[in-house]
């Protein structure tokens, strides 16, 4: 008898050939534990590279999506989600291999609504503490205490909340955490945060410098703004190296 889905993993990828093979590679190795029991829903925005060749390598499940909207695009891959709980994760993320082992202990405790993962970048310095911290910081201000990243929930929470919202263009992600923290509150469930989940590039440091928001602040307040279509295709959905 065939096993019910219990992950559905959603990757928004706009031309990821650099950097999937190492998602999707932590990705199988979290789900050791699960047989037949993950798929992984690779959503192809725009991609002009080989990023589609690579997720179906992987078995992927895979769709076309031309919105220059993160928040619609993670939104149709939720959408045919067949899975139990939704995780999501960025193309140059890798998850921890006890990831998905902390997800399903915490959701099925009862105890919290869903939740984030923190982590580390790929390489360190001062100038991206600094710059990490001046996003972090107003963010933090505008969110409250969350953590991003990596998003999961069950399936039904993510629906209750309508998902991400698409309206947002920059920041969804922690317009996202909000929403979920604020909605488990009504039935006095926590945001959990799994610590050391996750691993991230580095790419935008690489490309402009460790020190790059100390030098362009306007960018945090695209990001505290979220609806800036021109900024925001500047900044990031034209910007391979976002």
């Amino acid at each position: 008898m065939t096993k019910k889905i219990k992950f559905s993993i959603i990757i928004p990828a706009h031309n990821e050939e650099k950097y999937i093979g190492k998602c999707l590679d932590s990705i199988v190795a979290a789900s050791k534990g699960y047989t037949n029991q993950v798929e992984i829903i690779v959503v192809l925005n725009r991609c002009t590279d080989k990023t589609e060749e690579i997720a179906n390598s992987y078995h992927c499940i895979t769709l076309r999506n031309e919105d220059k909207n993160l928040s619609k695009i993670r939104n149709a891959g939720a959408a045919i989600a067949n899975g139990e709980i939704i995780i999501t994760i960025d193309a140059d993320t890798q998850m921890s291999e006890d990831l998905l082992t902390n997800v399903e202990q915490l959701l099925a405790s009862g105890n919290y609504i869903g939740g984030g993962a923190n982590g580390k970048f790929e390489r360190m310095s001062l100038g991206i503490v600094v710059s990490a911290l001046l996003l972090i910081v107003p963010l933090l201000f505008k969110y409250g205490a969350i953590s991003v990243g990596i998003f999961w929930c069950y399936k039904k929470d993510f629906i209750a909340i309508n998902g991400f919202n698409e309206n947002m263009l920059m920041a969804e992600d922690a317009d996202f955490a909000k929403r979920l923290k604020d909605y488990g509150k009504r039935s006095s469930k926590k945001w959990g945060t799994i610590k050391n989940g996750m691993t991230t590039s580095c790419r935008r440091f690489d490309t402009y410098g460790d020190w790059g928001l100390l030098k362009n602040p306007k960018v945090i307040l695209a990001y505290l703004n979220g609806s800036d279509q021109n900024y925001a295709n500047k900044t990031y959905y034209d910007n391979q190296e976002r």
